[in-house]
């Protein structure tokens, strides 16, 4: 709990204030080991923070901590010039699925070196990125935290599914997300360059990717990714993960974890119903089905393609606003 004894420095910090500032604020050193030893009212998170409280420290805390541990000293480490929260742990405080707050990524400009510490890693940096405040915490934008997360990352569908949450957010444009990944020279590595090219092409989850990579082992025409559809007269109509306009299929992945209320499932039934009622035929399968019995979708699939093709009535859906956006290189 923060209180109005402790220095006004902590209060702006969420209760957080390194040694420099304490010193600077009038408290002894004597008063600061007196203070942090076992059972006593402030705690030493890091080398130099402490956490003027007796509580745990939140996770917004823990944040702020690594900040304060990198930024310069005699620097106002809330200004996010001298140290900025990127990675995952950045991208965990703005609520991205499966982005790791821990250990907390924390760029400082080059030549500066700080030691790495108990869960927090400085990362050097020359392209000092603009920053913002997320809770309370400097931060770097998203585009940023996400590609450092990527630098850092090793499992491919780790990388898959923290860009796809990043992107399907609204926290950034994937060309924009491109362009960052490449001036940080990050798509020589295949799994990264995979998931930046998925994003260009509309794929927006990891079930969707997943989808995607098998139907580019097969011969089944390219479907659009998250595509718009309208009525005739423009009324939006849904936007199924993949879309074959030519054949008008659609296929819908639909996960337990967004459906598992009975309003949640009705909408979704609703929304394949207006599908159905303007003739387009829908493939429906969870993700689970996508990664483990792919032959039985696609087969589903290349089913109604055929069907389709044969049609002579048309769906009346129309496509708009979709772009398949090219590559830039």
């Amino acid at each position: 709990m923060i209180t109005a004894q402790q220095p006004r420095v902590a209060r702006r910090q969420l209760g957080l204030a390194t040694r420099h500032q304490l010193v600077g604020a009038g408290v002894p050193d004597g008063t600061i080991t007196s203070r942090t030893r076992p059972g006593g009212p402030w705690q030493r998170l890091l080398p130099r923070v402490y956490l003027l409280q007796t509580g745990p420290p939140d996770p917004r805390q823990r944040a702020l901590s690594a900040v304060l541990y990198a930024a310069e000293p005699a620097s106002d480490p809330l200004t996010g010039d001298t140290a900025a929260l990127t990675g995952g742990a950045a991208l965990a405080l703005l609520g991205i699925r499966e982005a790791p707050s821990s250990p907390a990524d924390v760029l400082i400009r080059t030549p500066r070196r700080v030691a790495a510490t108990a869960g927090v890693r400085p990362l050097a940096t020359s392209r000092w990125p603009g920053t913002i405040m997320v809770s309370g915490i400097p931060s770097t934008r998203p585009v940023r935290a996400a590609t450092d997360f990527a630098h850092r990352a090793d499992h491919p569908d780790r990388i898959r599914s923290v860009l796809a949450h990043v992107v399907q957010a609204g926290w950034c444009h994937p060309h924009d997300l491109h362009a960052e990944l490449r001036a940080a020279r990050l798509l020589t590595r295949p799994a990264v360059r995979a998931a930046a090219t998925e994003l260009l092409a509309g794929v927006h989850s990891i079930a969707e990717a997943q989808a995607r990579d098998a139907l580019t082992a097969t011969d089944l025409p390219t479907p659009l990714w998250n595509a718009r559809l309208h009525t005739p007269d423009g009324t939006f109509l849904a936007s199924p993960d993949a879309y074959w306009p030519d054949e008008g299929v659609a296929l819908e992945i639909d996960s337990v974890e967004y459906h598992y209320t009975r309003d949640s499932w009705h909408a979704t039934l609703r929304r394949r119903l207006r599908l159905e009622s303007h003739g387009i035929l829908v493939v429906s399968a969870t993700p689970s089905m996508i990664r483990d019995t792919p032959t039985e979708v696609l087969a589903a699939l290349r089913t109604f393609l055929a069907l389709a093709s044969g049609r002579p009535a048309p769906p009346t859906a129309v496509v708009r606003g979709h772009h398949q956006l090219p590559l830039p290189f």
